[in-house]
């Protein structure tokens, strides 16, 4: 009788012990897995921090260094046009224009001052266009463009002291041809290269044509 009674006992304890196990894994999987999401929550934003942060780095250094080219680029156009003007500067300064001032002359004449003047824009306006082209590369794919450009230079200088100093007109006039020649064929590489280039020659050929019809005036006066 009292066996009977002793072992249905032993089989409830048991059974509810292993009741109480697996409500206790159960609870420990539950936790665990709460643990595992909320972690899994937390990696993007740490993900999407780290790329944040890389993408801010990758912009600040783009504008970092489109600002150093912006400054490299403005150095180099101030050189560019600046040795020009000045040469241009130095040459009307050191020329006398005692012939070119005494000389009778028609109506339509340029006055002196407007000559200087135009110069000095025809010099800027080619130094401008000699920068465009450099920016590109230009230079370094064909080289005879440097060569008419410094050509042009050259001869656009010593154009002031022969004609306006020196009152030789004849030999103004083959220099002022010479100068015509080497724009047109800095015009027309320009403009192969740089379009811009081009058409900011277009005005410094129309002075030089000028000049060149006030120097064959010249040697009939």
């Amino acid at each position: 009788m009292h066996v009977f009674i002793f072992l249905p006992c032993i089989d409830a304890h048991t059974f509810m012990a292993s009741q109480n196990n697996n409500l206790d894994t159960t609870n420990t999987a539950s936790m665990a897995s709460q643990t595992l999401k909320h972690r899994s929550r937390g990696v993007p934003n740490i993900t999407t921090n780290t790329t944040t942060a890389r993408n801010n780095k990758s912009t600040k250094n783009r504008r970092e260094n489109n600002m150093a080219m912006a400054k490299r680029g403005l150095r180099s156009l101030a050189i560019t046009v600046s040795i020009p003007l000045s040469l241009t500067l130095l040459t009307i300064y050191l020329t006398s224009t005692h012939s070119y001032v005494v000389v009778s002359k028609p109506f339509w004449f340029t006055p002196l001052w407007a000559i200087h003047i135009t110069s000095l824009a025809s010099s800027f306006l080619l130094g401008l266009s000699a920068w465009l082209v450099w920016a590109v590369g230009g230079f370094h794919q064909n080289p005879t463009a440097l060569s008419l450009y410094l050509a042009q230079l050259g001869l656009s200088l010593v154009w002031n002291p022969i004609v306006l100093g020196s009152g030789a007109s004849w030999v103004g006039l083959a220099v002022c041809l010479a100068t015509f020649g080497a724009l047109v064929g800095c015009f027309r590489i320009c403009k192969e290269v740089n379009p811009t280039a081009g058409d900011i020659i277009a005005p410094c050929l129309a002075w030089t044509a000028f000049l060149a019809i006030v120097n064959l005036t010249l040697i009939f006066l």
